[in-house]
């Protein structure tokens, strides 16, 4: 689509104009706030079929993702749900409020622990902390911001952490860049 439509400018003469669009978007690195806590909803309740097929998707053979029976002669007494899917999942919700569309790259991550098992059936919430935000000395218009991630199960217990660095456009860069947003 593109034209008033688009836009919210008048049509001609004897149309309405249209509504105005608001796209879904993650922020700009101006509008991102250092300290603020951006708490993502809803959670995601991870099943067996979910761990199951990112388990083997992976080629993760280890048995305690897998083998019901041994796993609970282990100490936790049954399957976990794969750390990779966790942690997969703790920064997935996290995109739709803070990168969709505003990410130029994701840099890496660091500090990732999982002080807790999520099993079965467990929840996890995610909330995100920036910790640090600063301009990009070598490409103007982006920044680079580090938020924690942290993950909660549905008794409020810490059960993922990640640090994650992530290079971001401005807003005013984005547009002046002519990039494409999420709406097309």
């Amino acid at each position: 689509m593109s034209g008033p439509e688009m836009t919210g400018q008048q049509h001609p003469a004897g149309e309405q104009e249209a509504p105005r669009r608001i796209v879904q978007r993650g922020l700009y690195f101006d509008e991102l706030e250092e300290g603020a806590v951006y708490v993502h909803r809803p959670g995601r309740t991870l099943t067996e079929a979910d761990n199951v097929i990112f388990t083997t998707m992976t080629m993760n053979t280890q048995a305690l993702h897998l083998d019901a029976a041994w796993s609970e002669s282990q100490p936790f007494g049954q399957r976990l749900v794969n750390s990779m899917l966790t942690l997969a999942t703790l920064v997935g919700q996290s995109v739709p409020q803070l990168t969709a569309g505003t990410i130029v790259a994701q840099l890496g991550l660091d500090g990732i622990s999982f002080p807790k098992p999520l099993f079965h059936g467990d929840t996890l919430y995610t909330e995100s902390t920036v910790l640090e935000r600063r301009r990009s000395g070598s490409r103007p218009g982006q920044g680079v911001v580090t938020f924690q991630h942290t993950g909660y199960n549905q008794r409020g217990e810490v059960v993922a952490l990640a640090r994650r660095t992530a290079l971001m456009w401005t807003r005013e860069a984005h547009e002046a860049a002519g990039r494409e947003t999420l709406e097309t």
